[in-house]
């Protein structure tokens, strides 16, 4: 009955992220009506200044990574984009941090959770990490095997990461913070590809990858390169050690 294109690509971009509050209201339903605990025990409470703290990692961690490429020669910065679309740009912003928010609700909130205290905590960060991977599954792989296997390792490690955040400041906020601020850093300002994502709508700097090799990431973006598996080994190990500092002391 219709002809032609419904809607452009920027607002099928908004509408696919903004889409996630109706995952993120059934998943509240379903804690508070069918689990019926209290909203701080899947780890949203009052600390909600938290969230800036893991908003500040994700940047740095970012940063890190995409510098790291740079030197290689893998990424190149071309300036800023001359035609950049600020109100575009910010309502993209507040996607990722639905979009953010709604996947460590359900990964880290509620399987997290739940599980840490039925299992031992290697198993909920396990069982959670897998439910994080699967909806990045069908893409990993398009840029071929190399690709898809460091795409999933990069995967785990940031989900370890997200985890024993969570875990260590008993909130899921950071989880949120670092998750949204990546995505939205990563494709809205950075201009680059985000979980293999091409189709960039808008952003503030033009930055492109030179060529498809491991450095890079190819196809799938800088989640799919090794220097950024190095550095989020590096932060995993480093948030790891300080964990178990605190709990010692």
């Amino acid at each position: 009955m219709l002809v032609g294109e419904v809607f452009d690509a920027q607002t099928i971009t908004l509408i696919t992220y903004y889409g996630y509050i109706v995952m993120f209201g059934i998943a509240l339903l379903y804690w508070k009506l069918i689990e019926k605990k209290p909203l701080s025990e899947m780890g949203l409470t009052k600390r909600f200044g938290n969230y800036f703290i893991g908003a500040v990692i994700g940047i740095i961690l970012l940063f890190v990574s995409v510098c790291a490429i740079i030197l290689t020669g893998n990424i190149v910065f071309r300036g800023l984009f001359k035609s950049a679309d600020i109100l575009m740009i910010i309502l993209l912003f507040g996607g990722f941090i639905v979009q953010g928010a709604t996947e460590e609700i359900l990964c880290r909130g509620i399987a997290l959770h739940t599980l840490k205290e039925k299992t031992p905590t290697w198993f909920a960060i396990a069982v959670s990490t897998a439910l994080f991977i699967m909806p990045h599954w069908s893409s990993l792989f398009d840029g071929g095997t190399i690709y898809g296997v460091i795409g999933v390792a990069n995967l785990v490690l940031i989900s370890i990461i997200f985890s024993l955040l969570t875990i260590r400041f008993k909130s899921i906020w950071v989880a949120c913070g670092l998750h949204s601020f990546w995505n939205a850093i990563l494709y809205c300002v950075l201009g680059l590809n985000l979980s293999g994502n091409d189709e960039n709508v808008t952003a503030i700097f033009n930055m492109q990858s030179v060529g498809d090799n491991i450095w890079n990431g190819g196809a799938y973006g800088i989640e799919a390169s090794l220097i950024t598996t190095i550095v989020l080994a590096l932060a995993a190990t480093v948030i790891w050690c300080m964990s178990r500092k605190n709990n010692k002391s």
